[in-house]
């Protein structure tokens, strides 16, 4: 039992560290005493965290506490530029990187058009590399990297299991990225795009139970349940494109037919509002450009735009009413291309929910666009990187002041 005890402290001591952070994150400047009186910890107790969080740069003084009763009390807070988080995203016609410090300014945002299926893991893990080493150019407090994938990936071993509209199957891309550049494995996670776009909406919501939806090629789910993201046993829950909603319908990208996705995905609205050689349907533009273009044309009323967004809107609508049957989200969050069209989308999705949900009012449950668009799993992403200190602040190294001082010649 006593060789337990050096690494209980140390485990103490961690939690403790971050309860600092988050509280400072929370709740802005404090004094140590208010600290203490916040955390619930001893004065002393938090006198010796905040000097730990100081050797690591992560805290500063902030001016001296003015009213209240006693001695004004020196504050302390967070230092908002002390780290950054890197998130990357991977998708079928791009991708993304998104650089964030503790304080939520942007250091970094690029979205790059490319083929990736046609590319390959290979050349695709290449093109992610370079796009890394642009985003972390010059930083030396990135505290580590998080990949968005859309399809099946095993988070504990960085691996894509599966992914259909990628054509990918068992890609290593945490090895892959290490090996491009130079990162340790321990600062690399990989996940799913929809999980981490869930994950990113709720950061700025007042809510624990929440669907948010992936608009791509592929249509993906990430699910918060009271206020934590759901996962499933073996990690792979949120693969809600693949619903079958017509057993006769076409085939998808996974093989089987008339997935969610075919009625609702990109390609399917841009089949139906476009002919093949329309601008809107060209992939070399970026998806803003293309979703534009529809939103122009909607705006003008051209009757095909409008057909295509209607039967869109409905055929989403009658899945979200099977999400909100099965889960009383209070809210369900539209991204990726539908967040650039809720005017003409929200509406025939909540005549759908109204319709076909059997709570009074819809359980409560609203629709909304997204305010992150395409860059949710990227936001999603570097958030998910900064989370490392938020849950364990000694990630981050203590600061070198001074060289040591070199032994005396024997």
């Amino acid at each position: 039992m006593g060789q337990s005890r050096p690494a209980d402290q140390a485990g103490l001591r961690r939690g403790n560290l971050a309860l600092l952070v988050r509280t400072l994150r929370e709740h802005g400047a404090l004094s140590r005493a208010q600290l203490a009186v916040r955390s619930g910890l001893s004065k002393a107790t938090v006198s010796s965290l905040v000097t730990d969080l100081e050797t690591r740069g992560l805290v500063h003084d902030a001016g001296i506490s003015a009213g209240g009763q006693g001695r004004p009390g020196q504050l302390v807070d967070l230092r908002p530029d002390s780290v950054c988080g890197v998130g990357l995203d991977v998708h079928v016609g791009h991708m993304g990187a998104f650089v964030t410090d503790l304080g939520g300014q942007v250091l970094f945002q690029r979205r790059v058009v490319c083929d990736v299926p046609g590319m390959g893991p290979e050349r695709a893990l290449d093109q992610l590399g370079e796009l890394a080493a642009e985003a972390m150019a010059g930083l030396k407090n990135a505290v580590g990297v998080t990949v968005s994938v859309p399809g099946l990936v095993d988070t504990a071993a960085g691996v894509v299991t599966f992914s259909p509209r990628l054509r990918w199957r068992d890609v290593s891309v945490a090895d892959g990225l290490a090996a491009r550049t130079g990162l340790g494995l321990d600062r690399i996670v990989v996940d799913n795009d929809a999980n981490l776009g869930a994950l990113a909406e709720l950061a700025d919501m007042d809510v624990a139970d929440l669907v948010y939806l992936t608009g791509d090629f592929g249509i993906g789910g990430g699910v918060i349940a009271g206020g934590r993201l759901v996962r499933g046993s073996i990690g792979f829950a949120g693969e809600i494109g693949h619903m079958a909603m017509d057993p006769l319908g076409p085939y998808c990208s996974c093989g089987r037919r008339g997935c969610w996705e075919t009625q609702v995905g990109l390609g399917a609205l841009l089949h139906a509002c476009a002919d093949p050689d329309d601008p809107i349907r060209d992939p070399a533009l970026d998806l803003d450009q293309r979703m534009r273009m529809v939103r122009a044309r909607a705006a003008q009323q051209d009757r095909r735009t409008l057909d295509a967004l209607h039967q869109i809107g409905t055929a989403l609508g009658l899945g979200v009413s099977f999400l909100v049957n099965l889960l009383n989200p209070a809210v369900v969050v539209l991204g990726g291309y539908f967040a650039a069209l809720p005017e003409w989308l929200v509406e025939p999705i909540r005549n759908q929910v109204v319709a076909h949900v059997l709570a009074p009012g819809a359980g409560g449950a609203r629709v909304v666009g997204s305010r992150l668009g395409f860059t949710a799993a990227t936001t999603g992403g570097a958030l998910a990187s900064l989370r490392r200190v938020l849950e364990d602040p000694t990630v981050v190294p203590v600061i070198q002041t001074e060289e040591e001082p070199e032994e005396a010649p024997a």
